[in-house]
C-alpha cells in the first residue's frame, strides 16, 4: 500500500481506556463474533474457541472501570475478530463495511501496540497477527500482510511454537500442547501459501512438528466468572465519529450462538491443509522465489505430479469432492466443511497448475498444456462454487480471487475449452472488485485482454 495500513485516530495518553472506549455495542459485537466463527473460523481454525467464548463474556461481564485493566492483547484479538466479521456483514454500501472494518482493525493494532507486541509475544498476540494478516489480504493490501507476517514468523520462532512442544514443553496440558501445534499449522500455511501468490521465499521453513501430532481432543476451559454486566463507556472517539453507524448490524438477532466446539472434522481439514503446505513449501515455493524450474528433468516432474495428486487422493473425500451434486448436499448440510472443501481444492489445484505449467528447456521439461488447463479449470470450480454458495464470501477472500484471476490468464491462452470459464471468472471478478476497483480493474483488463485473444 502508498500508506501505513492502520490508521492513526489514537492520542497519545489515551491508552487502553482510549482503545476500549470505542468497542461496539454487545450486541453488535456479538453479532460480529457469530459471523467470525462462520465464514473465518471455519477454514482458518486458529482460535480455541471455549477459550475466546469464556474470556468474551468474562470482559463484557467487567465493570467500565474493570475493562481498563485487561489484557490489551485480548483486546487486540476481540477487536480483529470484529474487524474481520465486519468483511462478510452486509452494509448499506462496500465503502461503509471497508470503513468500519479498518477502524476496528486500527483499534486491533492499537491494543496490540499498548501490549508492546514488538516485545512480549503470547498465543493471543500470535492469533491477533494472523489474523490481521488475512484482514490486510482482504482489504487488498497484500503486501503491508507480507511485511506484517514477517513479525508474525519472528514471534513464533522466538516462542518455539515451531518445535515438537513434547520436546520444548513436556510438562505442558494436552489443551497447551493443542494450541501450539494448531498456530505453527496455521503460520506455516499462511506463510506458504501467500509466497505460492507473491513468489517471494517462504520463512517458516524450521521445524519438528508432525502432523499427525495434531489430536482431536477437544480443548476445555473453566466458565466465565459470573459479573453483572455494564454499558461500556461513552467516548467522543466512538466508532461513529469515525465512520458511518453500521446500523445494518442490528438487524440480525442479538445473541450470538456459539460455534460448534472443534472436530474431528476441523482436525482432519487442518492435518489435510498441512500435509499440503509441507509439500508446497519447498516443491514450489523455494523454487518459484529462486526463479528456478519446479523439476530437474521429465521424470522429476511426473514424480513431483504423481506424489501431490497422492497426497489429495489420500485426504478425507468429504473435502475433495467437486461432484456437483456431493457439494450442494454438503453446502446444504454443512457450511463449515462445504468452506473447508472449497479452500482445500482451491489451494491444491491452484498449486498442481503451477506444476503443469512450469517448464524448463534446459532440462528437457516441458509444459503439460493439458494438465495445466485441467487444474485451472478444476481451481475456477472452487471459485464458482464458492460464488455460488458463499457468495457474500466470494467478494472477501483475496486469496480465492488472486487465485481465480491467475487459473483464468494460465488458462486462456493454452486452450478454447477454458474460455467460458475464464469469461465468467472474469464478470466474476468485475462485480466483486468494488472496494479496490483501481486494482480490480488492472485484473480484469489484463483477463479481458487475454479472453479477447482467443478467437475460436
Amino acid at each position: 500500500g502508498s500508506k501505513h495500513p492502520f490508521s492513526n485516530y489514537w492520542t497519545n495518553q489515551g491508552g487502553l481506556p482510549e482503545v476500549i472506549g470505542v468497542l461496539p455495542s454487545k450486541e453488535q459485537a456479538d453479532i460480529l463474533v457469530q459471523k467470525y466463527f462462520e465464514t473465518v473460523d471455519a477454514v482458518y481454525p486458529i482460535i480455541n474457541k471455549y477459550q475466546f467464548l469464556a474470556d468474551y463474556d468474562r470482559f463484557w461481564l467487567l465493570q467500565p472501570h474493570e475493562k481498563h485493566t485487561a489484557d490489551p492483547a485480548l483486546l487486540g484479538l476481540h477487536f480483529v475478530v470484529y474487524a474481520m466479521g465486519t468483511q462478510f456483514i452486509e452494509l448499506p454500501s462496500d465503502q461503509e463495511r471497508k470503513q468500519v472494518a479498518e477502524f476496528y482493525a486500527s483499534a486491533a493494532h492499537q491494543a496490540l501496540r499498548i501490549s508492546s507486541y514488538l516485545n512480549r509475544g503470547s498465543f493471543l498476540t500470535v492469533q491477533a497477527i494472523v489474523l490481521l494478516c488475512y484482514f490486510l489480504m482482504n482489504d487488498n493490501k497484500a503486501s503491508d500482510a507480507w511485511g506484517f507476517g514477517g513479525v508474525l514468523v519472528r514471534h513464533v520462532y522466538a516462542m518455539g511454537l515451531n518445535r515438537d512442544p513434547e520436546v520444548v514443553v513436556p510438562e505442558a496440558t494436552v489443551a497447551e500442547k493443542q494450541q501450539r501445534r494448531k498456530l505453527w499449522q496455521a503460520v506455516l500455511f499462511q506463510d506458504t501459501f501467500l509466497t505460492v501468490l507473491l513468489r517471494l521465499p517462504p520463512t517458516t521453513t524450521f521445524t519438528d512438528v508432525a502432523v499427525d501430532s495434531l489430536i482431536d481432543e477437544p480443548d476445555v476451559v473453566a466458565s466465565p466468572s459470573n459479573v453483572p454486566t455494564t454499558s461500556p463507556p461513552m467516548n467522543p472517539m466512538s466508532i461513529s465519529s469515525i465512520a458511518p453507524s453500521p446500523s445494518a448490524m442490528t438487524t440480525s438477532s442479538s445473541t450470538a450462538t456459539p460455534p460448534p466446539p472443534i472436530t474431528s472434522n476441523d482436525t482432519f481439514y487442518i492435518r489435510s491443509m498441512w500435509r499440503l503446505a509441507n509439500f508446497v513449501q519447498p516443491r514450489i515455493c523455494t523454487p518459484r522465489a529462486l526463479g528456478h524450474p519446479l523439476a530437474s528433468s521429465p521424470q522429476d516432474k511426473i514424480n513431483l505430479v504423481a506424489t501431490f495428486k497422492a497426497i489429495f487422493e489420500s485426504l478425507p473425500p468429504i473435502l475433495t469432492t467437486a461432484d456437483p451434486v456431493t457439494f450442494f448436499q454438503l453446502a446444504a448440510r454443512n457450511p463449515r466443511q462445504a468452506r473447508q472443501n472449497l479452500f482445500l481444492r482451491s489451494n491444491y489445484y491452484h498449486c498442481l497448475m503451477l506444476i503443469q505449467a512450469d517448464e524448463s528447456p534446459r532440462h528437457g521439461v516441458s509444459r503439460d498444456i493439458q494438465g495445466a488447463i485441467d487444474a485451472g479449470r478444476s481451481g475456477m470450480l472452487a471459485f464458482f462454487n464458492l460464488w455460488d454458495h458463499f457468495f457474500v464470501d466470494a467478494g472477501v477472500w483475496w486469496v480465492f480471487q488472486h487465485r481465480a484471476f491467475e487459473e483464468a490468464v494460465y488458462a486462456d491462452p493454452l486452450f478454447a475449452q477454458a474460455k467460458a470459464d475464464s469469461v465468467r471468472a472474469l464478470e466474476i471478478l468485475d462485480h466483486v472488485g468494488s472496494s479496490a476497483p483501481e486494482m480490480q480493474k488492472t485484473r480484469t483488463e489484463v483477463l479481458r485482454r487475454a479472453v479477447e485473444n482467443i478467437r475460436w
